[in-house]
């Protein structure tokens, strides 16, 4: 479909809007002019005042006067002088493309790459462009791979699809605005009818009568009507206008297979999904370990660590990159599965453009520890910003790990507190062991039904996994809070935990903590002995 048979349909999508509006306040007015010809004074009246509030949320999204404008949320722009080489490039591909050059780059935090505009007369005429490219995308490509995002994202320009894109998003906006106005709305009709209900209630219990269950069911009811109707055009449009954005891709991706290189571009699709993969893993294991102790990593590596992940884990990434998603992420993604935009661009004949351009795409930036570390102050809050620095990642997996052990509290922490009525500490559950009274204890868990239900050894079974967890937690914290844990951090596997005198807990099968688990599986067995688990805990914590 080509640009002007887009347009026309994104402006016939937003025409339809419009049509729907006015059908629906057609039908409203002539409510009103039945009820009154027809109907009596009160009945009209009543009808009238529902029809003029059911036609303000219609009128209002109808008038919505400009297209609204997106932020271009947090990072930092860099002009040519900041960042000539990057700059050089997206002039390069831009000249291929045969579009204009961005008016402003700017480097996020996201692993992502995205062009915007911002047209004037609903898309009629260009306007200001902005390329926004994720530092984190720039980490994990080659300068080939960068080069055929740029195409692609080019593709969009050279399409027309910034310029559309208004027509279409104020057409979304428009119907989202009308249908958060009727449900709000009906919440409110709702709130109003329970507090009413409630408050009726409450009077007949005062009176020593039985108070009548809430019902709100019926509440709110019209406007949830209007919102529905709302609703099913905006699935529509949503429908019609994701299908066209899908077309767009797949055009987009071919003009980075001419300009880039079928190899280049191809690589580059299989590489973005492990890159988005990896980065959310790297996020949570990783960047933000410390945030729960008011702690960051050194300067600049909030972000920079991300590379050395890739490196470590480079095995793993590679598994990743053959199990490409076949299926979109939701009915109304606009991008088709990227297995299928990988299989169309390797389906094109061999170009021989094989080995341009394979040095990483992240040393474009002419300093990259500035940049990293200005992309920090821009991304992260001011809160966090004000977190103390930690000298390595390793001293942030210390620390980080001995605030999340001391504040940490399972559910065995809350059955022990309500059931002894003291601080749940690794000694009062020894003692309780050692009493008889830990089955007993564990009756105050949070149990499924079917727990619940179980009476003796199957009981056992049921919680006994819910208690090594917790035990064997208890434990290390006692370790910890003694100072006598340490952790092995590492970028290829999980951390592990070094307790006094046992080295390195990496063995799988035998070591430490296979000893520990044992000591924890022989105080939770049904004749228990907490004599193993007292010889590993400090003497401290034995005589407690």
């Amino acid at each position: 479909m080509g640009a002007t048979l887009r347009a026309l349909r994104a402006l016939v999508l937003l025409l339809g809007f419009y049509l729907l509006s006015l059908v629906l306040l057609a039908v409203l007015l002539g409510l009103d002019v039945a009820a009154f010809t027809w109907g009596h004074g009160p009945v009209a009246v009543k009808i009238a005042l529902v029809s003029v509030v059911l036609a303000v949320p219609v009128v209002r999204g109808m008038f919505m006067l400009r297209t609204p404008r997106g932020e271009d949320g947090p990072g930092i722009a860099v002009t040519e002088a900041d960042e000539p080489r990057l700059w050089g490039l997206v002039r390069e591909v831009a000249v291929a493309a045969g579009t204009r050059v961005p008016d402003r780059i700017l480097l996020t935090g996201d692993v992502n790459a995205s062009v915007s505009e911002e047209p004037r007369l609903l898309g009629l005429r260009p306007g200001p462009r902005r390329l926004f490219l994720g530092v984190p995308l720039l980490t994990g490509l080659t300068e080939a791979q960068l080069r055929a995002v740029l195409a692609h994202e080019y593709g969009h320009f050279t399409g027309g699809d910034t310029r559309l894109s208004a027509l279409v998003v104020r057409g979304r906006v428009q119907l989202a605005r009308v249908i958060g106005q009727f449900h709000a709305q009906a919440d409110g009709k709702v709130a109003a009818e329970r507090a009413r209900q409630e408050q009726a209630a409450a009077k007949r219990i005062a009176k020593g009568k039985k108070a009548k269950k809430v019902d709100t069911a019926g509440s709110g009811a019209t406007y949830r009507m209007m919102a529905a109707i709302y609703t099913a055009y905006a699935t529509f449009y949503l429908r019609l206008s994701l299908s066209t954005a899908r077309g767009q891709e797949f055009a987009a991706d071919l003009a980075a297979a001419r300009i880039a290189g079928r190899d280049a571009t191809a690589s580059a699709l299989r590489e973005i999904p492990v890159l988005s993969a990896s980065h959310g893993f790297y996020l949570d294991s990783y960047a933000t370990l410390g945030l729960q102790a008011r702690l960051l990593p050194p300067r600049g590596e909030f972000f920079g660590g991300f590379g050395k992940l890739l490196t470590a884990r480079e095995l793993e990434l590679v598994q990743l990159r053959s199990e490409l998603p076949e299926e979109p992420a939701s009915p109304y993604d606009s991008h088709p599965p990227i297995a299928e935009r990988v299989r169309r661009i390797e389906a094109l004949p061999a170009d021989g453009r094989t080995e341009e351009a394979k040095g990483a795409a992240f040393a474009l930036l002419t300093d990259p520890e500035r940049t990293l570390a200005a992309l920090e102050d821009a991304v992260l809050t001011d809160e966090v910003l004000t977190f103390r620095r930690t000298t390595g990642w390793e001293e942030l997996l210390e620390a980080s790990m001995a605030t999340g052990l001391s504040s940490r509290h399972t559910p065995l922490h809350r059955a022990l507190a309500d059931y002894t009525g003291q601080p749940p500490t690794l000694a009062a559950l020894l003692e309780l062991v050692d009493q008889g009274r830990l089955w007993q204890l564990a009756k105050r868990l949070p149990l499924s039904k079917e727990a619940a239900a179980a009476k003796g050894r199957a009981f056992r079974e049921f919680v006994r996994p819910v208690l090594a967890r917790s035990v064997r937690t208890m434990v290390l914290a006692e370790f910890s809070a003694r100072s006598l844990l340490h952790w092995e951090f590492s970028w290829s596997r999980p951390a592990a935990v070094r307790l006094p005198g046992w080295g390195s807990q990496t063995a799988q099968d035998d070591g430490p903590e296979a000893e520990l688990d044992a000591a924890v599986d022989a105080a939770l067995a049904d004749h228990p002995d907490t004599a193993p688990l007292r010889a590993l805990l400090p003497p401290a914590t034995q005589n407690a």
